[in-house]
C-alpha cells in the first residue's frame, strides 16, 4: 500500500502527491476562486498531510486527504480580510482546441460557477466535492455526516441547479446517474 510506504518512503508520498495534487487544486481553487490561494492552499494541504500521516488510519486516503483540504480552505476563507473576485481566468496551454469551443466551456463554467454561489452553504459544499471526482461516501467523511444525509443534500443541490441553470429533462437523466 502506497500510503504505508510513504511513512517510510518519501518518495512514496511524491506518487500521492502526483496522484491527488491536481483535484485538490481544483477543489481548493473552485471554493477560493483565486488561483494563488489554491496554490497556497494546496501546498498547505499536502504539508499537513505529511505531516499527519502517522495518525492516518484505515479510511480511505483520499476522503482523509479532501477533509484536510476542505479545513484548509474553511480556515483560509475564515482567515480572508477582503473580498475575492470570482471572476474565471482561462489560460489555453495547448493551442489545439477550437477557440470556440474553448468559449463555450468557459461559459459553461461561468453559468456553474454562478449558479453554484445560489446553493445554501450546505450543498455548494457537497456539489465541489463531488465536482472534486469524491463520491457520496467520501463526501460523508469529509463532512462528518451520514451518506444517507450527503444523498439528500446532493439530490435537493442537483434539483435546485437544474432549475438555475434551466437544464432539459434530457440531461436531468444524466445528472441522476451522478448520484
Amino acid at each position: 500500500m502506497l500510503v504505508a510506504a510513504s511513512l517510510t518512503d518519501r518518495q512514496a508520498f511524491g506518487l500521492l502527491y502526483d496522484r491527488y495534487v491536481d483535484a485538490v487544486y481544483r477543489y481548493c481553487n473552485g471554493r477560493l476562486g483565486n488561483r494563488e490561494e489554491a496554490e497556497d492552499a494546496t501546498s498547505l494541504v499536502f504539508a499537513r498531510a505529511l505531516a499527519a500521516l502517522p495518525t492516518h488510519r484505515g479510511a480511505s486516503f483520499r476522503s482523509w486527504l479532501f477533509a484536510i483540504a476542505h479545513n484548509v480552505v474553511l480556515n483560509t476563507r475564515r482567515g480572508a480580510c477582503h473580498a475575492h473576485s470570482l471572476t474565471v481566468v482561462h489560460e489555453a496551454v495547448d493551442p489545439g482546441p477550437r477557440l470556440e469551443d474553448l468559449a463555450e466551456d468557459a461559459e459553461r463554467r461561468r453559468s456553474v460557477h454562478g449558479a453554484l454561489t445560489h446553493l445554501p452553504e450546505e450543498q455548494r459544499r457537497v456539489v465541489e466535492l463531488r465536482l472534486a471526482g469524491l463520491n457520496g461516501p467520501e463526501v460523508a467523511r469529509v463532512l462528518g455526516r451520514s451518506h444517507e444525509s450527503v444523498r439528500t443534500t446532493q439530490r435537493r443541490a442537483l434539483v435546485r441547479l437544474r432549475s438555475l441553470l434551466g437544464v432539459a429533462a434530457a440531461e436531468e437523466e444524466r445528472l441522476d446517474s451522478w448520484g
